[in-house]
This record gives structure tokens, C-alpha cells and sequence, in this order.
């Protein structure tokens, strides 16, 4: 197997094959959650970026979270809309490469951001008068650049230690490409692949969750100590961003521990719930929540909606 040099240059998407029989009622019902989140989404990042009011850094990580899932939902749900709309279940090596890429780079960039928000929170409650200098909008706007950035080297690397590999499988026991599933098919050793890969994910994820928990117990102790009229509105804030980020969180460790468990373990109907309900959970969770919950941005987003049914 290892002096194999045949490489596959189509792969079988083995989770849209299971959802053949039905595929024209989950194409309808995916481009209905696709086109409603893509507007609501869209919606969010124009009224913070028409409204001076909103021209902050809480507001601009909230639309940069949103942009992220505009991104990951085209490249996710789009795609599965358009392989069940016309029967496609092949993709070809490059293409699971970047859509793996895509798919993972939208992860993480949603786990940091995640991240800066409850650091953003922590600085606006526990230092009120420091904020304005410690939490510009230009600084906030290099943190997302460094996010990106960080994101699309490190997953560029994962990839391309991905890409130098010879496929000897077709098989993706999946509805999406990623890493993890293109190494079950390589021949040769993928020592390296597995060391990078389990290095990224461990340092993001516990790195992460360590400070958002920082964040979290430290605001709250502020919480407690100031006036209730203070502490009701930094705990509105704060309650939204900690169930996003555990609804999150839940669904892509969820995702994660599928690969840790044995072969056969979890049927193919249970591998594509798993993977669907993680797509649709990080796509349409965040835009309904900040959307309704952060009062400043709804009443903006209610007004907007009045001056275009006006005219």
C-alpha cells in the first residue's frame, strides 16, 4: 500500500449518497435555511456598518462572527444544496482540498472570535475606564486581521501536508471534505499530519476555552459589585455570547469525538445527522441570536426593516 503511486482524483462523498432517496426535499429544505440565514445574516453586517452608533468593537466582532458564517454557510450548505439538487456525490481531490481548507479555516476563525468577544467584555466591565483605550475600533479591526491571517497559515500548512499525500480510499464518510478524513485514505505515514493537526486543535481549542472561561468568571465577579442596572446589562451581553459559544462548542467537539470512535460505531444515517446538525447549528444559531437578543442591534435592524417596507 505505502509504495502505492496511484492517487485518486475523484472521491465519493458517501453521506450525500445516503441522502439520495430524499435528496430533492433536503435540497428544498436546505436552500430555505440557506437563503433566510444569508438574508438575516446579511442584514446584521449591513445595519452595523450603515449605523455610526453601532461603530464599535463589540459590534465588529459580531459582524465579523457573521461574515464568518456567511462563509462557511456558502461553503458548506450551498455546496450539499447544489450536489442534492443535481445528484453530484464525486468531487475531485483539489476541490475536497479546498473545500477542507474552507471548511475548517470558517472553524476556527469562529472559535477565536468567539474568543476576542469575551476578552472584549471583560475589558468593557472589569476596566470601564480604560476601555475606550485599550479597545479601539483600529485594534479591534487588527485583531481580526491577525485571526485571519493566523487561520488561513496554519490551515494552509495542514492542507498542504494533506495534498502531499497519495490517496489509495475514495470513500468520505461525510456530507463535506476535511483533514481528517482525507488522512483515513492516505497510503503512506501520516505521522506528520497527525502530530501537526492534533498540535492545531489542542492548542486552539484549550487555549480558547481557558481564556473565554478567564473572561467569563472575572466579568461576573465585576457583576456582582457594581449597580443592577449596570450589572442587568453586561449580563445580557454576557449570557449571549456564553450560549453561542457552548452551542458551538458542544457541536464541534460533538464532531470531533465521531473520529475517535471505532469503525462502525456510528452508522452512515448517524454520521450525516451528526455532520448536518453541526453545519446547521454554527450557521443559524449565531444570526438569530445576536440579532434578537443584543437590544441596540434589533431596534436598528426593526427600523431599517419600516424605512424599506415604506418606500
Amino acid at each position: 500500500m505505502e509504495n502505492s503511486s496511484k492517487i485518486n482524483t475523484n472521491l465519493l462523498l458517501l453521506g450525500i449518497v445516503e441522502m439520495e432517496h430524499l435528496r430533492h426535499l433536503y435540497a428544498t429544505l436546505g436552500i430555505i435555511i440557506y437563503i433566510s440565514t444569508m438574508i438575516l445574516s446579511s442584514m446584521i453586517v449591513y445595519v452595523v456598518w450603515s449605523e455610526e452608533t453601532l461603530h464599535e468593537p463589540m459590534y465588529i466582532f459580531i459582524s465579523n462572527l457573521v461574515v464568518n458564517g456567511i462563509f462557511g454557510n456558502s461553503t458548506i450548505l450551498l455546496k450539499l444544496v447544489v450536489d442534492l439538487f443535481f445528484n453530484f456525490s464525486t468531487i475531485s481531490l483539489k476541490g475536497c482540498l479546498l473545500q477542507a481548507f474552507c471548511v475548517q479555516s470558517c472553524g476556527s476563525i469562529e472559535y477565536f472570535t468567539f474568543t476576542v468577544m469575551a476578552y472584549d467584555r471583560y475589558l468593557a466591565v472589569c476596566h470601564p475606564l480604560r476601555y475606550p483605550t485599550l479597545m479601539t475600533n483600529g485594534r479591534a479591526f487588527q485583531i481580526v486581521f491577525i485571526i485571519l491571517a493566523y487561520v488561513f497559515l496554519g490551515l494552509g500548512v495542514g492542507v498542504a501536508l494533506v495534498a502531499r499525500l497519495s490517496m489509495c480510499g475514495v470513500d468520505i464518510n461525510n456530507i463535506y471534505c476535511e483533514t481528517l478524513s482525507l488522512q483515513r485514505l492516505a497510503c503512506g505515514d501520516i505521522t506528520v499530519n497527525t502530530i501537526f493537526g492534533t498540535t492545531w486543535t489542542l492548542t486552539m481549542t484549550v487555549g480558547c476555552i481557558l481564556v473565554v472561561i478567564y473572561c467569563y468568571i472575572r466579568t461576573v465577579l465585576v457583576c456582582l459589585k457594581i449597580s443592577s442596572e449596570s450589572s442587568q446589562k453586561a449580563i445580557h451581553t454576557l449570557v449571549t455570547h456564553i450560549v453561542t459559544f457552548s452551542t458551538y462548542l458542544a457541536t464541534t467537539l460533538f464532531v470531533t469525538f465521531r473520529y475517535r470512535l471505532g469503525s462502525g460505531s456510528v452508522s452512515a444515517a448517524g454520521q450525516i445527522v451528526i455532520s448536518i446538525t453541526s453545519v446547521l447549528i454554527s450557521v443559524t444559531f449565531n444570526p438569530l441570536i445576536y440579532g434578537m437578543r443584543m437590544e441596540a442591534l434589533r431596534i436598528k435592524m426593526f427600523i431599517k426593516l419600516q424605512k424599506i417596507s415604506l418606500k
